[in-house]
């Protein structure tokens, strides 16, 4: 559902006019936002393969091609690249023959990359209905899997504790507490920005506060980075976008007062001996298993020089065979696993899809909050590559369609004006409708 603050948004931008629909089209898009809005409902039940979000993005794209979506020139970069990073995948599978934990391995990039392409496809038109029913969803199942990974850590009732933790640490209904963190990240943000730019309600302090506990309890540092990097950016960008002094100067003190109130939060919580005890050990930067001979940073070392022996990758698992670990480290996972060819275009899609963004993100729309949280949460993801490999977090892949996606329809929206991208952008003295009639 729209709410107020979303109303407020779209009466700040210039106008869009949307073209009446057919019964037919008005029907299909009721089915689409109904199934978009389950789909992403059920992408936190991820303790399971294949999730039940696997089995509704079927659901999803058949929901699609009901209701019209299309695929915009826009995004041919995005499919490009997915498509010559998979084929380097499907290659590196003639080192590993006849295993099928491999060959799994190839079909889940080809469907994640599907999903990435699916959603910037939908994001791109009809995008404030869309993406608000995305932000419903997801903050509301970040929400629910937060009180889970609470409850568990907490004992609160029996057997949530197995349920809903891992080695004492929360995980939610995810298998790894370093991915159940990340995950909390992008709706954490957008319910940020809403309190810093427009108003604060007691739900939203709600919604915030079980969601940074939720982080908080993951004891990921890699999460904690990734939360403080997305913030600063997402304030930075809030400030810079603003529309008038008086905007910039409510986001400047609102934030002096969250970064404040989130000190606070973390200080009550190492109150009790529990958190306080997990903390220090997981706030250190080096653990034990970082360093000796089967550490992390030896076995990075490995894995530089194997990508330089094996310039068409080792295969999937193939690292971890030989060397009995992980590497934890994605970009060095892109070139062991889908080789030179494929690594290069993974590397070219995290810098296109930084461009995409930085070239839309100034550009008043309705959806400019959003694409906002989708940049910041995705550098968050592309610095935390470096300790983890994030190479098949499925919501990785929504944050990337959700950025080219915006970034499509904000093209759009700036070219149905007629008016150039640089006197689109936020900061511009006149509006797009005012530079529009200069013209």
């Amino acid at each position: 559902m729209i709410t107020a603050q979303d109303i407020a948004i779209s009466r700040a931008a210039p106008p869009i006019v949307p073209a009446v629909p057919a019964p037919a089209a008005a029907f299909g898009e009721r089915l689409l936002l109904i199934v978009l809005y389950v789909t992403v409902l059920a992408s936190s039940v991820a303790f399971i393969e294949p999730s039940p979000h696997d089995g509704l993005m079927g659901v999803l794209a058949l929901a699609c091609l009901i209701a019209g979506v299309r695929f915009e020139r826009h995004l041919a970069l995005l499919i490009l690249l997915l498509l010559i990073w998979n084929v380097a995948g499907l290659l590196s599978l003639l080192n590993v023959p006849g295993q099928a934990p491999a060959v799994q391995y190839a079909g889940t990039s080809i469907y994640l990359a599907v999903t990435a392409v699916l959603f910037a496809g939908l994001f791109a038109h009809n995008t404030m209905a869309r993406i608000v029913t995305v932000r419903a969803a997801y903050v509301l199942t970040a929400t629910v899997v937060s009180l889970a990974g609470i409850a568990g850590y907490f004992s609160l009732f029996p057997y949530a504790h197995d349920l809903f933790t891992d080695y004492d640490r929360a995980l939610g209904a995810f298998k790894d507490p370093n991915v159940f963190g990340p995950f909390l990240i992008w709706p954490a943000l957008v319910v940020i920005e809403r309190m810093l730019a427009r108003r604060i309600r007691m739900i939203d302090v709600l919604i915030v506060g079980i969601l940074l506990l939720g982080l908080l309890l993951s004891f990921s540092r890699g999460a904690w980075f990734h939360f403080a990097v997305s913030c600063l950016i997402m304030m930075i960008l809030a400030f810079a976008t603003a529309p008038t002094d008086g905007a910039r100067l409510r986001i400047f003190a609102m934030s002096a007062i969250a970064i404040a109130a989130v000190a606070a939060f973390v200080a009550i919580l190492l109150s009790f001996d529990a958190v306080a005890n997990m903390f220090r050990e997981r706030a250190q930067l080096i653990q034990s298993y970082d360093v000796g001979s089967g550490g992390r940073f030896v076995l990075q070392e490995m894995a530089i020089a194997d990508l330089l022996n094996f310039p068409n990758g080792m295969g999937p698992f193939e690292f971890a065979r030989v060397h009995n670990t992980q590497q934890h480290n994605v970009y060095l996972q892109a070139f062991l696993v889908y080789g030179w060819a494929g690594a290069m275009a993974y590397l070219t899609l995290l810098a296109a899809t930084a461009w995409a963004a930085l070239r839309t993100v100034f550009v008043r729309t309705p959806w400019q909050p959003y694409l906002i949280c989708a940049f910041a949460a995705f550098v968050g993801e592309i610095l935390e590559g470096f300790v983890i490999d994030s190479d098949h977090w499925r919501h990785f892949y929504l944050l990337l369609g959700m950025i080219w996606g915006l970034a499509a329809a904000t093209l759009n929206h700036v070219r149905s004006r007629h008016v150039p991208l640089s006197e689109g952008r936020s900061f511009h003295v006149c509006t797009l409708v005012e530079s529009a009639k200069r013209r």
